[in-house]
């Protein structure tokens, strides 16, 4: 349904006790389409034999088409799983779960585990859907402008008058309470990415709290839980981070109302296993010092604003954020209606506070000090980890090997070519309904914006509904920043706002922060020209929202950060960077395929090799020193941009220009720039601007990273055309065509992998990936088919106006209030370049197709590079055009 609908979201998710099947569209007829393909899909699913072959698991010859090579384990979940639990944080999240509920459905996977699932068969796998997703154990969740009434007869009509009422028996039960508390251990693999190996321990406690039906209580221990850690003025960031036991606090931390009875987490991780008693003595004198002083009023008044903010900033996303909001509660029989009356629950909150002002101290004692049923769980690396988990995988599938008769052989053997035979055959979708091309408006609807100046410095005004908020945003140039100083920009930009400012120390600044703004960030922009390949502007952005009421005081604070940074605390930079370096670590097992696809680009433009330096593996190895010194470097603004209401937009412009007259003594004349790099402007967006680096030549590059997880991310990218190039139009049709029609049957359905794709880049870049994949030599010889498939020109007028339509449900994605008119401010391109880009999308042919794949994708034609982060690869060790890191 993905290439037949402009949805805008299209998903299913797994929770620990309940399955969501969301989507949304803006198109009313798609809205219906897919309701009906929803409805068939969820409640009458074929549930083939294949099917669960495919998706679930099987055992199978290496090599499906040779019987004689050996039999292993296949299955996109079964790899899926495995890839998952590569991930030490969600391997100790699982843990904590299974343990602090051990009585019943909470004490398993709930996505399987990875050795379990050859246990499972397809007979359990129907009757587990027979009795769970019927429409008796289901909720329906509709939000929008369209009419409810249609919506429930379609519901009814294809759905609910097709069963008879079943009790399913799918109550959660209470999780009997421990009348004293438990300790546990488990084990991990080591992290080779770990910012300090000798420090790779993780540390937490965990309670039970009450039943989430409780609307109150919950909010009244979520926002507990926030007092309790949230920021540098928090009781246990004070006493768990800022003595650098650890790097950070632990994966699972906080309130979690997930489950039918919620419960709260707090501990460390990267810490050393001598402090595992420390940080138990810390965490218990802690609580006992809540008790005894309780919370700063101004401190609960900034987590009150923080909801209010929260309330009235409108994100594109916000139903399905509120159906996810709702689910758990919800699935447990409670009121979701009074769970979204959050006013009510702020207004009975402060009440509860003004006649008791213990009221929270009594929550922290009947919580946590007198909490019996609190589990403490510590994890360790264990250099053997990887090879126990192979060792035991080998035992079950010897074991199951072992059952097999001749005949039992000769069937895996004739089911596998089965498979692959269904595998690749064109699938017949003609039953499922679709959009046609015709149904896409032609023109783009123009943002009005307008260009002013204040303190000599473009600005963007931009008018919008938004609903009682101011929306800031600035970039600073980088342009004339050193070549040396560049990686440790990513840093600068994560501390930058978190060192204390002008008259406030770094706590101050924190709870100014929470008080008077919706957040402040500073993040790095490495923003590709639409014209040239090989320019582009590399700039910091600032952005930050707050009240209309509290205008002055968000730019009082970006004055002082301006200004007067405190940047020579060492002991508070060390916290920081502590974290900062751990949060990298963390990231890989999850986006593995943006770092590959990061690396692989590096080497084809200058704006990838920026990108690489700002966010990819480099920064992964990359200790940072000289840091603040430059802080000057980065503080020329050049460009800014307002988003609010026209009621408060000259009030805003008039607190713009004074905080651009306060920054102005500080702002630096620009430097010449070498001679090797030229200063272009883009005609349509005058304030761009962009260099063009005449030194940088692309080169053909082939990156291994060998990593401690047992998947791959493997990816592959070519050097193409920028934006405005004619072709760029057909490169993404033909990127969005290849990941339906080829890649997802090659890399997905008969790899096993869990993804797969390609996607043309903004920055000129065609890029091939895979996502938690069994393979890598494989599946780059997939990405080579994928082309010879596009050359061959083997695709349907159907196919490419299917692909049309999913380029367009990305193109045409909502925009919220506070982005609206973004384009020509963040990335110089204006509605006039994207209503181009729209027609020539539109217009794109079979001939094309062919053409561009032919021109830009063929081997020898453009210079391509590829990245793999996986496990030890013995072929590609052999293979000398390979890099290893």
């Amino acid at each position: 349904m993905l290439n037949r609908s402009l949805s805008t979201f299209m998903n299913a998710f797994t929770a620990s006790d309940y399955t969501m099947y969301p989507f949304s569209t803006q198109n009313s007829t798609d809205f219906q389409n897919l309701l009906s393909v929803y409805l068939d899909a969820v409640f009458f699913p074929c549930l083939r034999e294949q099917d669960f072959w495919q998706e679930g698991w099987r055992l199978e010859n290496e090599n499906p088409t040779d019987p004689n090579t050996p039999l292993v384990f296949k299955g996109v979940v079964f790899n899926e799983m495995k890839g998952v639990f590569s991930d030490n944080e969600r391997l100790y999240a699982q843990h904590l779960q299974n343990k602090l509920y051990p009585d019943h459905t909470y004490s398993v996977v709930s996505g399987g585990e990875p050795l379990s699932i050859p246990d499972l068969t397809w007979e359990q796998l129907k009757q587990f859907h027979a009795t769970h997703y019927h429409p008796s154990n289901a909720r329906f969740f509709t939000y929008g402008d369209l009419p409810l009434e249609q919506h429930l007869k379609q519901i009814e009509e294809d759905a609910l008058s097709k069963f008879e009422r079943i009790n399913p028996n799918t109550e959660v039960p209470s999780q009997p309470y421990w009348t004293s508390p438990r300790e546990d251990h488990v084990t991990c693999s080591p992290d080779v990415l770990a910012p300090d190996p000798a420090r790779q321990n993780t540390l937490c406690v965990s309670y039970l709290l009450g039943d989430v039906t409780d609307t109150f209580e919950g909010f009244t221990l979520s926002l507990l839980s926030s007092l309790m850690i949230s920021g540098p003025n928090s009781p246990f960031y004070k006493a768990l981070i800022e003595p650098k036991i650890g790097t950070d606090f632990s994966s699972v931390v906080g309130y979690d109302g997930s489950t039918k009875e919620a419960s709260f987490s707090i501990g460390l991780q990267g810490m050393a296993e001598e402090d595992t008693e420390r940080v138990k003595q810390i965490i218990s004198t802690t609580i006992d010092d809540i008790i005894e002083k309780g919370f700063e009023e101004e401190r609960i008044e900034a987590l009150l604003h923080k909801i209010e903010i929260q309330m009235k900033h409108q994100s594109t996303s916000f139903g399905l954020s509120l159906a996810s909001y709702i689910a758990s509660l919800w699935n447990h029989d409670g009121d979701p209606v009074e769970l979204l009356q959050i006013s009510d629950s702020v207004a009975r909150f402060r009440q509860a506070l003004k006649e008791n002002p213990h009221f929270l101290q009594d929550k922290v004692k009947q919580y946590f000090k007198e909490n019996t049923h609190r589990l403490t769980l510590s994890m360790s690396p264990d250099e053997a980890y990887l090879e126990k988990q192979a060792k035991t995988e080998e035992e079950k599938l010897q074991e199951k090997i072992q059952a097999l008769t001749d005949s039992d052989r000769k069937d895996i053997y004739e089911k596998g070519l089965e498979l692959l035979a269904a595998q690749s055959k064109t699938q017949d979708a003609s039953s499922l309904p679709a959009l046609k091309v015709s149904d896409i408006e032609p023109t783009i609807p123009i943002t009005p914006v307008h260009i002013s100046t204040a303190g000599g410095v473009p600005v963007q005004y931009c008018e919008q509904p938004t609903n009682g908020l101011v929306y800031f945003r600035a970039m600073c140039s980088l342009n004339t920043l050193p070549e040396d100083l560049r990686l440790y920009v990513p840093l600068f930009c994560s501390v930058i706002t978190k060192m204390g400012c002008g008259p406030l120390d770094y706590r101050q600044q924190a709870q100014q922060m929470d008080l008077r703004t919706g957040g402040m960030s500073v993040s790095t922009q490495v923003i590709p020209d639409s014209t040239q390949l090989d320019a582009y502007e590399q700039a910091v952005l600032l952005f930050s929202s707050c009240l209309e009421r509290n205008l002055p005081h968000m730019f009082q604070l970006w004055s002082d950060i301006f200004n007067s940074p405190r940047l020579d605390d060492e002991e508070r930079l060390k916290v920081l960077v502590m974290m900062s370096a751990q949060e990298l670590a963390n990231g890989i097992s999850y986006s593995g395929h943006m770092y590959a696809m990061t690396r692989a680009g590096r080497h084809l433009t200058p704006a990838g090799d920026l990108q690489e330096a700002f966010g990819g593996m480099e920064q992964m190895d990359h200790v940072p020193g000289k840091l603040l010194a430059h802080h000057t470097e980065m503080r020329a603004l050049y460009r800014c941009a307002i988003n609010t209401t026209p009621q408060k937009m000259s009030d805003a412009a008039t607190q713009l220009e004074s905080f651009m007259k306060e920054v102005a003594g500080n702002r630096k004349e620009r430097k010449p720039i070498r001679s090797n790099i030229i200063e272009v402007r883009i005609q349509q967006a005058e304030y761009l601007s962009c260099r063009l680096d005449l030194n940088f030549h692309p080169c053909q590059m082939k990156t291994f990273f060998q990593m401690p997880f047992p998947v791959n991310f493997v990816s592959k990218s070519i050097r193409t055309v920028p934006f405005t190039h004619e072709d760029y139009a057909s490169l993404c049709i033909l990127a969005r065509m290849m990941t339906a029609k080829f890649l997802h049957g090659e890399i997905r359905e008969k790899g096993g992998a869990y993804g797969g794709g390609a996607r043309m880049g903004g920055g000129g870049l065609f890029s091939f990936y895979s996502y938690r994949d069994p393979n890598s030599v494989q599946t780059l010889s997939a990405f080579y088919k994928g082309i010879d498939w596009a050359k061959s020109g083997q695709f349907t007028q159907q196919d490419i106006d299917e692909a049309k339509l999913a380029v367009f449900a990305a193109v045409d994605s909502p925009v919220a209030p506070a982005d609206k008119g973004m384009g020509p401010f963040l990335s110089g391109v204006t509605d006039h370049m994207k209503q181009s880009h729209r027609e020539r999308l539109f217009a794109v042919s079979h001939k094309n197709l062919v053409d561009v794949a032919e021109r830009y994708l063929s081997a020898g034609q453009r210079t391509h590079a590829a990245a793999i982060l996986g496990p030890e690869n013995e072929t590609i060790k052999k293979d000398p055009s390979w890099v290893f890191m």
